[in-house]
């Protein structure tokens, strides 16, 4: 193929179109989100941050947050959420960046794997496990790319 063929090739379009990165509020979650910033930045693609709480009830998670438990589509966010909110947007308008925040509640690889099909993503993006555990049981970056299902990039 060459430049010339540009009924079958167009510059610009051989990137994704649709990222998705999870954040937890961790350095090497932080790291990957940089990472797809950038990488949605120059391909001009759709970012979807998604942030996954743990399922907790109502009353320990106000008495964990100090009582400042926000309600956003009929679902309790934590404080780290709400943070990982404001710094996605104003990171967003900061660079030009097409982007979204999504937090839900539940097991990380189930709504990750969820939100990835749901937005059509074209690769997912995650930070490296530090949990030790992890290397015998295996981290959700190792399951989500066991899923064969998009391009995953696991930043350390």
């Amino acid at each position: 193929m060459t430049l010339g063929d540009a009924d079958r090739f167009e510059l610009g379009t051989d990137g994704p179109t649709s990222i998705l990165v999870g954040v937890d509020g961790s350095q090497t979650s932080l790291r990957a989100g940089a990472y797809a910033a950038g990488l949605a930045r120059r391909q001009r693609a759709k970012l979807v941050v998604a942030y996954v709480g743990s399922v907790t009830t109502p009353g320990l998670l106000g008495a964990m947050a100090g009582g400042s438990v926000l309600a956003a589509d009929d679902m309790l966010i934590d404080p780290v959420a709400t943070e990982l909110r404001r710094e996605v947007e104003l990171a967003a308008r900061e660079r030009g960046i097409d982007a979204s925040f999504v937090a839900t509640r539940g097991d990380p690889y189930t709504e990750l794997r969820r939100l990835a099909t749901e937005i059509r993503a074209d690769a997912v993006v995650v930070g490296a496990s530090t949990k030790a555990g992890h290397r015998l049981v295996g981290s959700l970056a190792l399951r989500l790319v066991r899923a064969g299902q998009w391009p995953v990039t696991v930043v350390p």
